[in-house]
């Protein structure tokens, strides 16, 4: 396993990696890992017969070259071509992040003015076009992500009007399926996130109690996940994609709500769908809390996602199929007379808001993508009933044989508390 503190700074070159000279930042990665992940979707892009690919989601943007900025409330975008260094473009003002996180050279950075932010009168886009075209780039065949939270309607019509003569074709996927298999070093940093999340969930049980506002628990959560891990080998935590999801009795029939400054009562269940992140990779992991005693179904519901659980698992073994282990926890849940459809599970990995998963593989009973050895996903078999909602989830790896191995260590049984 890699050293998970390891770096590079930017510098001696690597055969087969991007060119770089000046050691103006340190890397979460060596410039060798960098420059095969560039390799993998140069050739997903020849496959595709494309000649530029512009990746706008910030996961694909940081994976690609490095960049960590909180800027993606603005147009940015990671431009790759078959035979140079990706050039990162954006906001002016966000070129310096640029230059301090990625791994290139100055002459890769672009940015435009603030004249171009939220105007009614030009689009970043526009700017975008007149460097592509400056690169060469104007008739190109040009992939864009069209299924994507950071790359709008505007910013595609600006783009395409001003390049008339290129050829645009719908790449959207095309890195994250690149990213679907961690290296060793990106399953370092999920570990890490994973020895986080257990903390966080530690806190939560000790904390929670009637009486206790459920802000006030929130804050202890944000706290513990920023704090990290601490002692001489600790370290810190990041802000993770998506925000703590801590829904109570009714409202934990719904899986998105977040919290209020309501105070915790006895007699209700809670589920704590909560991630540790650590350099931006995330481990997600769901527990649910019952104050007061659990009704029968409530603790029936419980055996069965445990069972379901612990049968996804053993399924999902490099080789299945992603629907096997759909089909796994369906079938256990049916034997307890728990009827459940949908999407039990995503890749998770590197990400920011607003969402933790990679937005490929599927956990469901139709995906036949095959599994292989360094894929990571978030398992969730969650309940959402007509008045009340369990969830217990895993952050797994796929391994080279055997079942999946859970990333992180917290009891799975429903923790019940007075």
């Amino acid at each position: 396993m890699s050293d998970p503190e390891a770096v590079t700074e930017a510098g001696a070159h690597v055969v087969g990696a991007p060119m770089v000279t000046g050691a103006h930042t340190k890397l979460p990665f060596t410039v060798e890992e960098y420059g095969q992940r560039l390799e993998r979707v140069r050739t997903r892009m020849e496959e595709r017969g494309l000649d530029v690919m512009v990746a706008t989601d910030p996961s694909n943007m940081a994976w690609l070259t490095g960049y960590d900025g909180w800027s993606f409330y603005t147009h940015q975008a990671v431009i790759v071509t078959m035979d140079a260094d990706p050039r990162w473009w954006g906001r002016k003002m966000d070129s310096k992040g640029a230059w301090r996180t990625c791994y290139m050279e100055r002459d890769s950075i672009f940015g435009y003015s603030d004249d171009y932010v939220q105007s009614d009168e030009c689009h970043p886009h526009q700017h975008l076009a007149e460097i592509l075209k400056e690169l060469g780039l104007g008739a190109a065949t040009i992939g864009v992500e069209m299924d994507n939270y950071y790359y709008n309607a505007a910013a595609h019509l600006n783009l395409t009007a001003g390049l008339p003569d290129a050829t645009f074709v719908d790449a959207t996927g095309l890195v994250n399926w690149q990213r679907a298999v961690k290296s060793e070093q990106e399953i370092a940093y999920m570990r890490r996130a994973a020895r986080i999340v257990e903390s966080m969930h530690r806190n939560i049980f000790e904390m929670i109690e009637p009486g206790l506002r459920k802000s006030d628990l929130v804050a202890e959560i944000f706290r513990a996940g920023i704090a990290g891990v601490a002692g001489d080998d600790g370290y810190g935590g990041d802000y993770p994609a998506i925000v703590p999801l801590v829904p109570t009795g009714a409202d934990a029939s719904a899986p998105h709500l977040t919290w209020d400054d309501q105070r915790f009562e006895l007699g209700a269940a809670t589920f704590f769908e909560v991630a540790g992140c650590y350099r931006r990779y995330h481990a997600p992991l769901c527990r649910t809390v019952f104050l007061g005693k659990p009704p029968p179904d409530v603790l029936a519901a419980e055996a069965a996602i445990i069972d379901g659980l612990e049968a996804g698992l053993d399924a999902a073994r490099a080789g299945n199929r992603a629907g096997d282990v759909a089909d796994a926890l369906y079938a256990a849940l049916e034997r307890a007379g728990i009827e459940r459809e949908g999407r039990c599970g995503y890749p998770v990995g590197l990400s920011y808001p607003p969402d933790w998963g990679e937005r490929t593989i599927s956990f469901r009973s139709t995906d036949n993508t095959i599994l292989e050895p360094g894929m990571t996903f978030h398992f969730m078999p969650g309940l959402w009933m007509d008045d009340w909602g369990i969830e217990i989830t895993e952050t797994i790896l796929i391994r080279e044989q055997g079942p999946a191995e859970p990333l992180a260590n917290v009891p799975r049984e429903l923790l019940v508390k007075n």
